[in-house]
């Protein structure tokens, strides 16, 4: 029987789509995706609307991509959702993002509860508005025993400000005669950024035709396959998300060996 999470409802399925999920499923599935979702504004300004009408579009795609990603077994899925250089945009528009975890949550995390996911938050919460930090902090703790699929939220998040957090920690350490020098490894500093409880993502996925990386988990990204498409985000769906899938799983990984 299909749950409410299962996203393979019959007038959902495109042709041949369900086949195609079965097929990966034989195979080594991503543990963890991680997701720039790029091009809300342009997909509004396109249909002459406001940008802030593409953010809540590009909305219900997480909820799409979450629902599909728990069904295939994905352990981690990290969506890159507000940048620290994101608070340069229109006072409006910040205003707008900041209220959707609100309602994205308030609406969704029912359906979370049920299906095992568990809820996560990389970022600068502090600086995030009361009412934000409510609601993501609801979300992790009524999650927080879910064994399933993590959705971990990169929210007023920076690559750069978190290695620099990073380094001023171990610096403190060092100093402090909790670590030694010679006690600093790649493995030791990866323990000192936000993502130390995750393992670093085996898939990036970004849309828009957008080919950067944007201060975007600089440390962790260093073997991860990288897919690019041109689909803006609100237009990305679950046949786009297969192919990244399926073009991961064709590629051969080597870590800097033969």
């Amino acid at each position: 029987m299909l749950n409410k999470m299962n996203p393979w409802k019959k007038d959902q399925n495109p042709s041949g789509l369900r086949e195609r999920v079965l097929q990966i499923k034989e195979h080594e599935v991503p543990s963890h995706i991680a997701i720039i979702m790029d091009g809300n504004g342009r997909w509004a300004k396109k249909r002459a609307l406001p940008r802030v009408a593409g953010h809540h579009e590009g909305m219900k795609v997480v909820r799409k991509i979450t629902r599909l990603a728990n069904e295939l077994g994905v352990n981690t899925l990290t969506v890159y959702a507000f940048s620290t250089e994101n608070w340069k945009r229109p006072k409006m528009e910040v205003d707008f993002l900041m209220k959707l975890p609100e309602e994205f949550l308030g609406t969704f995390l029912p359906e979370l509860i049920e299906e095992n996911v568990r809820v996560e938050m990389i970022g600068y919460m502090d600086k995030l508005p009361e009412h934000t930090q409510k609601a993501v902090g609801k979300a992790m703790e009524e999650t927080k025993d879910n064994t399933g699929l993590t959705l971990n939220f990169a929210l007023n998040y920076g690559s750069r400000a978190e290695i620099l957090d990073g380094v001023r920690q171990v610096l403190k350490d060092v100093k402090s005669g909790i670590m030694s020098e010679n006690d600093l490894t790649e493995e030791a500093f990866s323990s000192y950024l936000m993502t130390k409880d995750f393992k670093d993502p085996d898939l990036l996925i970004r849309t828009s035709g957008e080919i950067r990386l944007s201060n975007f988990m600089l440390w962790q990204l260093a073997y991860t396959e990288f897919w690019f498409t041109d689909v803006l985000w609100p237009d990305f769906n679950e046949e786009h998300f297969v192919e990244a899938i399926e073009a991961f799983q064709g590629r051969q990984r080597r870590f800097g060996g033969v």
